[in-house]
């Protein structure tokens, strides 16, 4: 069986991004460059970002569920009973993204491909 949605990304939120960046570093060798990207050329498992806001939530980890249509996913977690947080919001890449619960309160990332 074919999984249609693949998660695609994961996030790091986090108040202190230098510190954050170098603990990931100290534990699992992970490079991030100065936007907190994690290398996206690794042979296995998915790129990554670690994330200062500059506001609540600070502490979160986030994964992103690639979407074909955000809003119609956007309105699918609406009726089943999960909620609408962030967005969709465009990014310079032409990809957009939005942030939804689930009914437990879980965050969740949609991204379009």
């Amino acid at each position: 069986m074919e999984n249609k949605n693949p998660v695609v990304f994961f996030e790091i939120g986090c108040k202190d991004a230098a510190t954050t960046k170098q603990f990931y570093k100290d534990v699992f060798g992970w490079e991030p460059n100065q936007f907190g990207l994690i290398n996206a050329e690794m042979q296995k498992g998915i790129s990554g970002h670690i994330n200062s806001l500059g506001h609540e939530p600070h502490n979160y980890v986030m994964i992103y569920i690639e979407v074909d249509d955000i809003n119609a996913y956007i309105a699918k977690v609406q009726t089943s009973g999960g909620k609408k947080i962030v967005g969709p919001i465009p990014l310079p890449n032409g990809k957009q993204f939005a942030w939804v619960s689930d009914v437990e309160g879980n965050l969740i990332g949609l991204l379009t491909p």
